[in-house]
C-alpha cells in the first residue's frame, strides 16, 4: 500500500467526520425547535382549559339602538380584551367601547372581573363572545 491509498482512507474519514458533524447539528437544532413548539402547544391547551367566560348580560336597547353586554371571566386565565371577539346574530362585531369593572383604558380581563361592552346594532336575538384562546358563551338577547 502506497502513500495514496491511505491518504485517500484518510480524506474519505475526514469527509465523512465532517458530515456526521454537520449531521449531528442539523437534527439536534430541527429537535430543539419541534420540542419548543410541543411546549408552546401544551401552554396554549392548559390557556385554554383554565379558561372560562360566562354572558351574564345582553340587553338590546331599542331607544338608544345598542346591546349592552356583560361578561363574566370565570376561569383562572387573565384575558385580552382586544383578544376577545364579539358575534351578534353569527356576524362578527368589532369591538365597541369596552370596559373592564370600568376601566375603559385596560386590556386585562382579570379571573373573577367583568367586561362590559356597548354595541351599536339593529334588532339582535342572539350574541356569542369568544376568547383568544376559543373558549366561548353565547345568550339570547332581552329586548327592553
Amino acid at each position: 500500500m502506497g502513500f495514496g491509498v491511505s491518504g485517500a482512507t484518510a480524506i474519505i474519514f475526514l469527509g465523512l467526520f465532517i458530515a456526521a458533524g454537520t449531521m449531528y447539528t442539523t437534527t439536534s437544532a430541527t429537535f430543539e425547535e419541534v420540542d419548543d413548539a410541543q411546549d408552546s402547544r401544551q401552554e396554549q391547551l392548559l390557556d385554554r382549559r383554565n379558561t372560562a367566560i360566562t354572558v351574564t348580560n345582553a340587553t338590546y336597547n331599542t331607544t338608544s339602538g345598542s346591546l349592552n353586554l356583560s361578561a363574566s371571566n370565570e376561569g383562572s386565565t387573565t384575558l385580552s380584551v382586544n383578544g376577545t371577539t364579539v358575534l351578534v346574530d353569527n356576524e362578527y362585531e368589532p369591538t365597541a367601547p369596552a370596559s373592564v369593572e370600568g376601566n375603559a383604558a385596560t386590556d386585562l380581563w382579570e379571573p373573577g372581573e367583568t367586561l362590559t361592552l356597548n354595541v351599536t346594532t339593529t334588532q339582535p336575538t342572539r350574541v356569542k363572545v369568544v376568547t383568544e384562546f376559543g373558549v366561548a358563551d353565547a345568550s339570547d338577547v332581552t329586548v327592553t
